[in-house]
């Protein structure tokens, strides 16, 4: 039997559900994606390359990881918090011919990027807890080289400061490491009735694409700390929300009037303000 049948002759996922008690709990930011054809279409979206493994992060009774299986994927890792969830998903296990392997432990926690290199990327499909969905984005953009593309879901206000352009205000230092790192996407958006329970936010689907090389030529640790400092005061000049790091004369040194808002640069303004940066630690 092919894997495709095997799936298909699980149990639907609310049976799946009900048989393990798996309530979705907001304390491990549960929202369970029962929809077949939204998962399918994430699965699509993410265009899987079959030579490469997939993670993906909290699972749960298994509905995305069924459609990340019947895409095409040869190999997925599943990190799962939830001992519920890994008994929910032993069948599924199973149905998988080997494909499938569940690691139970918190994403935070895992060094996700370990399990590719660059050399041999992995790619990461997750519907992610949107209490943790910014922090483990963070922690994987260090480390982008080791992917070879992320398709993930956030409720749509992170989705959009990802995606954001200059002069708009959701662009900030998300925005700014995210374009500078990879090719960002933002795929379509998924209303809250599709999930199990209903969240109270839009959710959207992003994919990021790492570039061969950064945007523009600056230190990532450099970039972030002058896109945060500014960006935590947004509605001050920049003369002001960079007075720790020079202020004005940062601000000379890198060709940037200091009467500007920090939404008001483009990603190269801040690749020069870092680089300017680095140029006064040398």
């Amino acid at each position: 039997m092919t894997i495709e049948t095997d799936i298909a002759a699980l149990p639907p996922l609310k049976d799946i559900i009900r048989e393990h008690k798996l309530d979705a709990r907001r304390k491990l930011g549960q929202n369970f994606l029962l929809d077949l054809n939204l998962t399918g279409r994430i699965a699509r979206e993410a265009m899987i390359n079959p030579d490469q493994t997939v993670i993906e992060i909290g699972p749960g009774p298994g509905g995305l990881t069924r459609a990340i299986l019947m895409t095409g994927a040869k190999q997925v890792i599943a990190i799962e918090k939830d001992p519920r969830a890994i008994a929910a998903l032993q069948p599924l296990v199973e149905a998988s011919q080997g494909r499938l392997r569940i690691i139970e432990g918190d994403a935070l926690d895992i060094s996700v990027h370990e399990y590719g290199s660059p050399d041999q990327p992995v790619q990461i499909i997750a519907n992610l807890p949107y209490n943790i969905a910014t922090p483990l984005l963070i922690g994987w953009l260090d480390h982008i080289s080791h992917f070879s593309s992320l398709t993930l879901m956030f409720q749509r206000e992170v989705a959009e400061r990802i995606a954001a352009s200059p002069n708009t205000g959701a662009f900030g230092r998300l925005s700014i490491i995210c374009q500078w790192l990879t090719e960002t996407r933002h795929c379509f958006d998924i209303p809250p009735s599709a999930f199990v329970p209903p969240p109270k936010v839009t959710s959207s689907v992003v994919r990021l694409v790492p570039r061969q090389a950064p945007l523009f030529p600056a230190k990532q640790d450099t970039l972030q700390h002058v896109a945060k400092t500014a960006f935590n005061q947004r509605r001050k000049m920049l003369r002001a929300s960079l007075k720790s790091l020079g202020g004005q004369q940062l601000l000379d040194q890198a060709g940037i009037s200091g009467e500007k808002r920090p939404e008001q640069l483009d990603i190269p303004d801040f690749c020069a303000i870092a680089n300017a940066l680095d140029n006064q630690k040398n």
